[in-house]
């Protein structure tokens, strides 16, 4: 009978531990190819029908400001508060476009843009990326209890925190 002749284990273990890391990511690198993903595909044309019509997300300063009065007269001391906001820019949608490279006879390119339309079933409609809302420039409070510098700090922090305004931006000032 033939004796079978082992590798050194001391060598082995010795390359293991130099190497133990390497080794970790490939195993971890195979082990995220091999994970399942669902395999499901999302056909693009019936992600766009299944979005909100654009005119449905629509913004409105003034009930904002309105919504904004009611929560910060609930603050103990405030009193009856009005709020004026100011915005830097608008609501503004991003929509897809197509963009396409035309050479004219005299060598000269220009780019022609066109907007991405899908027909639907309620007719032709655009496809929309993006919606940016808008950005807020000031805020000014009036309410009756402004005279406290508990009740202004706390109007500045909700304002701030609601808004994303910094407290240099926000005026608090007393009313009648």
């Amino acid at each position: 009978m033939r004796e079978i002749k082992w590798p050194d284990t001391a060598k082995l273990k010795g390359f293991f531990s130099q190497y133990k890391y390497v080794f970790l990511v490939i195993a971890a690198g195979m082990l995220l190819l091999l994970w399942p993903t669902g395999g499901q595909k999302i056909d693009r044309t019936e992600e766009a029908a299944e979005r909100p019509a654009p005119s449905q997300e629509s913004f409105d300063l003034d009930a904002l400001e309105e919504k904004l009065s009611g929560v910060l007269s609930r603050v103990e001391g405030a009193g009856q508060v009005t709020v004026a906001l100011t915005l830097k820019s608008g609501m503004e949608r991003v929509l897809a476009a197509d963009r396409e490279t035309v050479t004219d006879q005299g060598g000269r390119s220009s780019w022609t843009t066109e907007t991405v339309v899908l027909d639907g079933d309620s007719g032709e409609e655009t496809v929309q990326l993006t919606q940016n809302y808008p950005t807020f420039q000031g805020a000014v409070v009036v309410c009756q209890g402004a005279d406290d510098p508990g009740v202004r700090l706390l109007l500045t922090q909700a304002v701030s925190a609601l808004t994303g305004l910094g407290a240099d931006r926000i005026t608090v000032c007393r009313g009648g």
